[in-house]
């Protein structure tokens, strides 16, 4: 059945609701921006009138039958779902709710090593025993990757018995992989495949995009609409297309997990980015690519730094600088931020820049900024190189402990080299972008301690409240 994408349900109903003027007797406390400091008003104003509750005729996120409940269907109808969940905790709801629902405690769940910290949460709430998938160094981007076929295929002859297989596509730079072949493999055995595809939420744009996971078969698939549609921040999707995962499930979990106060304004921000999405044309698209040429032009102008080919970066609308090695990837994020240009992400030698779904307009800006750049850098002799491309050694990987082990056992806190040949308590997390370097039940290794050491040495941050590591007591 085809689908009216001019509306916009719940903004529509919101913005119907602020022109009766309502009367406040209920939360939430500001009263429809009646009750809130008069300096900072202006900022707030608008929003603040749509920032409303579950009163009659506004629906409700967890058992919603109308305004919601419409678009919620727009959605599943535009990116060819069987249901989509509007989600307001952000990817990370909808990747604890996938693991959730497709495994108990004890039970396996294949999942790929450099996946995002939530999935590994999502694990230990579950109580499941993850056999890990170790990810591929590619050398043509110098990051890992994607793990290949013949190791998801090896894990499966000696794990048969998982019940789900969990997959991050495309990665943060937006590297995809030939998932689809995955995805046949695993449904082969019967095994569902949950794709956590936070950045992808414009691969169902079709060509030159990549083609999104739930096109080629996921069951279910998580998509951060903060990240490249105009939706506000933590508002997220979750498509469901499977007979293999039960929607009742998901959804259960996701009551569990989300608030039973949902944000009005961010559910009204997944209508408007699903409205936006679908609006764009082809010759939207062509300007938007004419626009992310002119900006990699621009910024290949820069001695300090190699723009890496589209051929390589899956994604047009990524754009990665790979830093020289004669140069500080901390003074290039710098000195960007001292003009007030903030990339996305900064790794041990690349910067990640994302381009919108708009053509950008400050190119004359741009060219003035990647100037003074280049002619401030001053090159570092004998710069210091970090060897990853032998982080993650074994192919297939399970932990030292289950998680049912590790609310057994006490730990403590050492100095990070003493941590060395012990299983490790905590994760120790690059953000972002949110990948662990070491997992939680792992056994640390010098690889390990040396990656984590230069990554700091680099400014890269690393989430860790205290120094040190905790390691659990034998």
């Amino acid at each position: 059945m085809n689908q009216n994408h001019n509306r916009m349900p719940i903004f529509e109903r919101l913005q119907q609701f602020t022109y009766k003027d309502p009367i406040s007797f209920h939360v939430p406390g500001h009263k429809n921006g009646e009750i809130f400091p008069k300096h900072v008003r202006s900022y707030f104003d608008s929003i603040l009138k749509l920032d409303m509750t579950e009163l009659h005729g506004l629906d409700d996120l967890h058992a919603p039958t109308e305004m919601i409940a419409e678009a919620e269907g727009l959605a599943a109808d535009f990116f060819g779902s069987d249901h989509t969940f509007f989600l307001v905790g952000g990817s990370t709801a909808g990747n604890l709710a996938m693991v959730l629902a497709a495994c108990s405690p004890g039970e396996k769940i294949i999942v790929q090593r450099n996946c995002h910290k939530s999935v590994m949460n999502g694990l230990e709430l579950s109580g499941a025993k993850p056999v890990f998938i170790a990810p591929n160094y590619d050398e043509a981007v110098d990051r890992y990757t994607s793990p290949s076929l013949s190791t998801l295929e090896e894990a499966l002859q000696k794990h048969s018995d998982a019940k789900a297989i969990v997959l991050t596509y495309p990665d943060y730079f937006g590297r995809t992989y030939p998932i689809k072949a995955m995805i046949d493999l695993a449904h082969s055995y019967n095994i569902p495949v949950l794709v956590d595809e936070a950045h992808g939420v414009h691969f169902a744009l079709g060509k030159p995009f990549p083609a999104s996971a739930l096109r080629l078969g996921a069951d279910a698939v998580v998509q951060s609409a903060h990240k490249m549609a105009p939706a506000m921040t933590m508002a997220s999707y979750l498509h469901i297309k499977s007979k293999l995962i039960s929607k009742e499930r998901i959804a259960h979990y996701l009551q569990i997990i989300q608030s039973s106060s949902p944000s009005y304004p961010l559910m009204a921000s997944l209508d408007i980015a699903r409205f936006f999405l679908a609006k764009l044309e082809s010759n939207d698209i062509e300007r938007i690519l004419r626009s992310v040429n002119e900006v990699r032009t621009i910024l290949d102008k820069c001695e300090a730094w190699n723009v890496l080919p589209i051929e390589v970066q899956d994604d047009p609308l990524k754009i990665t600088l790979h830093v020289k090695q004669s140069y500080s990837v901390q003074d290039v994020t710098r000195l960007f931020e001292e003009e007030n240009l903030y990339p996305e992400l900064t790794t041990h030698n690349q910067l990640l820049l994302i381009h919108g779904l708009e053509p950008f307009n400050k190119q004359t800006q741009l060219q003035k900024i990647v100037k003074r750049v280049g002619e401030q850098l001053k090159i570092e002799l004998n710069h210091d190189t970090i060897e990853i491309a032998k982080l993650f050694p074994e192919a297939i990987q399970e932990l030292a402990l289950s998680y049912q082990e590790m609310q057994a056992r006490s730990y403590r806190r050492v100095p990070f080299g003493e941590g060395i040949e012990h299983i490790a308590a905590e994760a120790v997390i690059a953000y972002p972008p949110g990948i662990p370097i070491i997992l939680k039940g792992e056994r640390i290794t010098t690889a390990h301690l040396a990656t984590t050491r230069q990554l700091r040495n680099q400014g890269v941050r690393i989430q860790q409240r205290e120094s040190g590591i905790k390691i659990y007591r034998k």
